[in-house]
């Protein structure tokens, strides 16, 4: 509505008040002053809820925020975060898993572990160039550690920010888990251990050298007896995976409920699967250094 319709509505009253008081036998006067008032009050408080919501009139365009794709925008919510995190989670089990599940190969002798170890640079050979596959799935890898990586901090600090106080009591401690409680420490030393182990046993740089003075990446069966008959590789090795395995307890477990897949009938079996593949890969690997020292395996 605007001035012009306001102004003629009340002019429009005003002339048939003073034509006379429509036949009613008391003067108008009155009414005509009170429907005044009120109908200025509610014209003038209508223009200007009016004019606060068409906002201010401008000459330029304003142009429309590009959105981002639905990738990114599901990542930075927290729930995007646990899906990250579940899923590169579920990635890198499978690789400790079967990554532990060849160096068995180790307790059938020298020329099986290494045929194995040849065997992962053959991978699609000659489809695909020598190595190449394997340099892939180890990008691939290092891609998922940084996901799963990047995942963690970030919803580390959206906590901090969503609760800035910490929590007065210890009252969240007796529900929670110590493998939960101690995920971000277990967590640096796994990342500590993967690098120690590359060093060691990919590039040699901390690996002692055989006779001929020289660190072979195709003599894995020595490189890995080398390493773990000195005590104090061997004795990090043991409490790495041990670190590993708290770590692996409760990242399986907590990965169901992330993706949606917990009901309460089925936490025993989560329970269960959790503690499975965490001792499975526990086992597993303390028993190359354990075997090593007690001469089993290169003696």
């Amino acid at each position: 509505m605007g001035n012009k319709d306001g102004v003629n509505c009340v002019a429009l009253f005003e002339e048939v008040h003073l034509s006379g008081s429509w036949g009613l036998p008391f003067s108008t006067q009155w009414l005509f002053s009170a429907f005044r008032a009120s109908f200025f009050e509610r014209y003038v408080s209508m223009a200007q809820v009016l004019e606060s919501q068409r906002g201010p009139v401008t000459g330029t365009a304003v142009a429309k925020k590009k959105r981002r794709p639905f990738l990114l925008d599901l990542y930075s919510t927290a729930v995007g975060k646990k899906y990250v995190m579940a899923l590169t989670g579920i990635a890198l089990i499978g690789f400790v898993v079967f990554h532990m599940i060849g160096n068995l190969k180790m307790y059938y002798g020298q020329s099986d572990l290494d045929h194995y170890a040849e065997f992962l640079k053959e991978l699609l050979y000659p489809i695909a160039p020598k190595g190449v596959v394997l340099w892939l799935l180890r990008g691939g890898l290092l891609t998922m550690v940084a996901l799963h990586i990047h995942a963690a901090y970030s919803l580390t600090q959206l906590n901090h920010k969503a609760r800035p106080v910490k929590y007065q009591s210890e009252r969240d401690y007796q529900v929670a888990s110590f493998a939960s409680r101690s995920m971000r420490y277990t967590g640096v030393t796994v990342i500590l251990f993967v690098t120690w182990h590359l060093l060691d046993l990919t590039w040699g740089v901390v690996n002692t050298v055989g006779a001929d003075g020289e660190f072979v990446k195709a003599d894995v069966y020595d490189n890995v007896v080398r390493s773990f008959e000195r005590w104090p590789v061997a004795l990090f090795y043991i409490a790495a995976n041990i670190m590993l395995g708290i770590h692996l307890f409760h990242g399986v477990w907590s990965l169901f409920q992330s993706m949606g897949w917990n009901r309460p009938r089925f936490n025993e079996w989560r329970r269960s699967i959790a503690a499975g593949i965490a001792t499975i890969v526990v086992v597993g690997n303390v028993s190359f250094p354990v075997a090593v020292l007690a001469g089993i395996v290169g003696g």
